[in-house]
């Protein structure tokens, strides 16, 4: 497994990874499929105050996962995005990844990372719990486009 930055050429495959997970449902709150354009447009939103980074393995895309700022988080603080490809849970992705997205919040000089998680996500949940993080708030109201309540638990990292 091989863990880098992210490129633009891997908007391919990122997409298509998390449109498996968007449309498989019960996990993440991006409830729309997304285009690699879209992405590309993601990944140069916060240029300078971002990283993105994958997981590969013989060219395919096997998690990728990304820090940005978010207006209502402090200064000191920035978000954290997270995906592994179905089926390739429990081979280290994720914590390969967490290390270089740690490495990467403390090089553009950020205090803590957050992550805010459907609350019905387990597998988001004990993963995040696992690379450290602790719950600091949680909003049992957020509801999804389809009306479904789902509610959020917000984690936070300390660098």
């Amino acid at each position: 497994m091989i863990f880098r930055s992210a490129l633009s050429d891997d908007a391919e495959g990122m997409a298509d990874l998390l449109n498996q997970i968007i449309l498989a449902g019960g996990t993440t709150a991006i409830e729309d499929v997304v285009s690699p354009d879209e992405l590309r447009q993601w990944m140069a939103r916060s240029q300078g105050r971002s990283a993105w980074h994958v997981a590969a393995r013989n060219g395919q895309i096997m998690g990728f996962q990304w820090i940005e700022p978010n207006p209502v988080l402090p200064p000191e603080a920035v978000d954290i995005a997270s995906f592994v490809r179905m089926g390739a849970t429990g081979l280290g992705i994720g914590r390969g990844l967490f290390i270089a997205t740690q490495n990467a919040a403390k090089g553009l000089g950020y205090g803590w990372i957050n992550a805010s998680i459907r609350s019905d996500n387990v597998s988001g949940l004990a993963y995040y719990s696992a690379m450290g993080f602790q719950d600091w708030k949680s909003d049992p109201t957020v509801t999804l486009s389809d009306g479904t309540v789902t509610g959020k638990t917000y984690k936070r990292f300390e660098l």
